[in-house]
C-alpha cells in the first residue's frame, strides 16, 4: 500500500481525492495548502488528519511514495510561475514519484526549466492527463491495438478552449493511440490575443498539421472558435475529441459520446457521461504511478519526457504561425515567446 499526500486543496485536488475510492493501491495519508479554510475543509470532508501549510515539512515528516501537485501553473495572485520550483522542491526532497497538474508548463521558459528537470531528476513525474484512461477511451484503443480498424491512416483531434488549457489532453489522447510515438514535424497557424496576458498565455486559436516518426499525419485544431458537434454543450472545455480513421474503419472518442466502425460489429455509437468516465479515469492513473513504482518495465503513459513532447509540438505550433515555416521537431524554442507573440497578434 503507497503513501501519497497533495499538495493544494482547490476543486481539481477534490477529484484527484474523490478518485481514491477507485484506487486500491495507496491511501491518501496527508494534504498541504497555505490557505487555512481550503486545507481545513478539505481535512474535514476526506477525513485526512495530517494537514500541513509548508511543503518541505510536509515531505520530511510524511515521506509519501506518491506527491500529488495539484496546483495552478502561477502562484495565486501573482505572476510567478511555480511548476519548476515545486518540481524541484520534490524531486530534490527524493519524492519517488509525482503526478503534476496539466499543463506542466505555459510558455518556453518554463518549459526549458522542466525539460533539464527531466533530464537530472529521479522522482517519476507523470502528467495528469487522464483522458488516456477513460474506460471508453480504454476500449477504443483495444479495438486500434487489436487490428479491429486496420492499420491506422489518419488521425483529426481538436478542443474548444484555448490551446494552453486543452491541447495538454489532446496531444496525449493522440500519442496514446499511436504507442507514444513522438511528433517530428509541424506547420501551424495561430491567431487571437486575448489570453496572452493571462495566467496561463496563450493565443486564443491554434491548429496545425503535424508528422510523428510512426510517419502517420494528424490534424489539430484548438481555440473558443471551434464548432460544434450536435451531441456538444456551449462549455469550452466540453468539447475534446479524437478521431482515429484505419484502413477498416474508425473509432471516434468525445467528450459525451463515442462511436466506431469495424467490419466485425458495423457502426456503433452512444452517449458518455463525462464525470463518471473521468473520476474513474483518475483513479486509473494514479494506479498506473503504482505501477511503474512497482516495475520499471510499467512506464507511464502520461510520463514527463513524454508530456514535454507533446508540449514541444504545441510550441511548435506557435512559432510555425508566427515564422510561416515548417518546424521540425522536438525544437530549441526561443526564450521570450510569449511577447513574440503578443507583437505578432
Amino acid at each position: 500500500m503507497y503513501k501519497t499526500a497533495m499538495l493544494g486543496c482547490g476543486g481539481r485536488a477534490r477529484a484527484h481525492a474523490s478518485a481514491y475510492r477507485f484506487v486500491k493501491g495507496g491511501k491518501l495519508a496527508a494534504i498541504c495548502d497555505m490557505n487555512e479554510e481550503l486545507l481545513t475543509s478539505f481535512g474535514d470532508d476526506f477525513g485526512i488528519s495530517s494537514r500541513y501549510k509548508d511543503l518541505d515539512e510536509m515531505l520530511e515528516k510524511e515521506k509519501p511514495d506518491v506527491l500529488h501537485i495539484v496546483t495552478a501553473p502561477v502562484l495565486r495572485g501573482t505572476s510567478e510561475r511555480i511548476r519548476y520550483p515545486l518540481m524541484k522542491q520534490a524531486s530534490d526532497a527524493g519524492v519517488p514519484a509525482a503526478i503534476v497538474e496539466k499543463p506542466i508548463a505555459v510558455e518556453s521558459e518554463d518549459w526549458k526549466q522542466i525539460a533539464e528537470l527531466a533530464e537530472e531528476t529521479k522522482t517519476k513525474f507523470v502528467v495528469n492527463t487522464q483522458l488516456n484512461f477513460h474506460p471508453q477511451n480504454l476500449e477504443l484503443k483495444r479495438d486500434v491495438a487489436e487490428g479491429r480498424i486496420g492499420e491506422i491512416k489518419f488521425i483529426d483531434a481538436s478542443a474548444r478552449s484555448t490551446p494552453v488549457d486543452q491541447a495538454p489532453h489532446v496531444l496525449q489522447l493522440v500519442s496514446s493511440y499511436i504507442d507514444n510515438s513522438r511528433p517530428v514535424r509541424v506547420l501551424g497557424q495561430i491567431s487571437g490575443a486575448e489570453q496572452l496576458d493571462s495566467a496561463q498565455p496563450s493565443p486564443m486559436h491554434a491548429a496545425g498539421h503535424a508528422l510523428y516518426d510512426n510517419g502517420l499525419h494528424v490534424s489539430l485544431a484548438f481555440g473558443t472558435g471551434m464548432g460544434t458537434l450536435a451531441s456538444d454543450s456551449e462549455s469550452t472545455v466540453a468539447h475534446k475529441r479524437v478521431f482515429v480513421v484505419g484502413t477498416k474503419g474508425f473509432v471516434h472518442w468525445r467528450f459525451s459520446s463515442w462511436e466506431r466502425a469495424t467490419p466485425e460489429g458495423g457502426y456503433e455509437g452512444g452517449p458518455l457521461n463525462y464525470g463518471e468516465q473521468d473520476i474513474a479515469a483518475q483513479g486509473n492513473l494514479t494506479e498506473a504511478v503504482f505501477d511503474w513504482l512497482d516495475d520499471e518495465k510499467n512506464e507511464h503513459p502520461t510520463h514527463l519526457k513524454q508530456s514535454l513532447a507533446e508540449f514541444n509540438l504545441l510550441l511548435g505550433i506557435y512559432y510555425s504561425g508566427i515564422t510561416n515555416e515548417i518546424i521540425d521537431l522536438p525544437f530549441e524554442p526561443p526564450d521570450g515567446l510569449m511577447d513574440i507573440l503578443r507583437e505578432a497578434l
